[in-house]
């Protein structure tokens, strides 16, 4: 499966509740919590059929690009 960067925004969007979120967005600036964004690992390791490793990069990856970049590395 690939991973498409609206699929990644869109998970992101449903988990946050905050809409609008751009490719490009920060989502911790957009309003997403470092508890929000862990739970985000489960759903995208889930819908992606990905491990991601406790190594920081998930943690780097601020943008819905830089997380659907990261999880193609993880394909």
């Amino acid at each position: 499966m690939a991973i498409e960067l609206d699929q990644v925004t869109e998970i992101i969007v449903t988990l946050s509740k905050v809409p609008g979120i751009g490719p490009d967005d920060d989502i911790f600036d957009a309003g997403v919590t470092s508890i929000l964004a862990v739970s985000l690992i489960p759903e995208l390791e889930e819908r992606f059929n990905v491990t991601i490793p406790d190594d920081g990069r998930f943690l780097a990856a601020r943008t819905p690009r830089a997380l659907t970049a990261m999880l193609r590395e993880l394909e």
